[in-house]
């Protein structure tokens, strides 16, 4: 029977932008596959998004009973988060806006859950 689990990170301080180009490498990979894949990047975006992966399988083994091997990474997605507005000083008295953006990722995974034995 396939069942669904997911994890989400909420308020990290990185662009969604950023977050995006990671989260599009590992779009509808096996889980297992995907962290390894996270492990070789070269981007900073890759280790939270490695810890949340793994979440999302410590989920689907407590709570659902779902074999490890089996979850796939169905949906990954990156939203905007709250921005943090700041002012840089420039010439002449002027000041410019700095916006300090951070990402909410959500990841979701489908896999076969255990047969568990019927009680009679």
């Amino acid at each position: 029977m396939k069942l669904e689990t997911k994890a989400q990170l909420r308020s990290l301080k990185m662009s969604p932008r950023k977050m995006r180009l990671v989260v599009d490498s590992v779009r509808g990979l096996k889980a297992e596959e995907a962290i390894d894949q996270l492990y070789f990047s070269q981007k900073d975006a890759a280790k939270p998004l490695a810890k949340l992966i793994k979440s999302a399988i410590a989920n689907a083994k407590h709570n659902h009973d779902m074999a490890a091997d089996t979850l796939v990474i169905k949906t990954a997605f990156v939203d905007g988060g709250a921005i943090q507005y700041r002012w840089m000083p420039r010439a002449m008295g002027r000041a410019t806006p700095i916006r300090k953006r951070t990402a909410h990722i959500t990841v979701v995974l489908e896999g076969e859950a255990k047969d568990k034995p019927e009680v009679k």
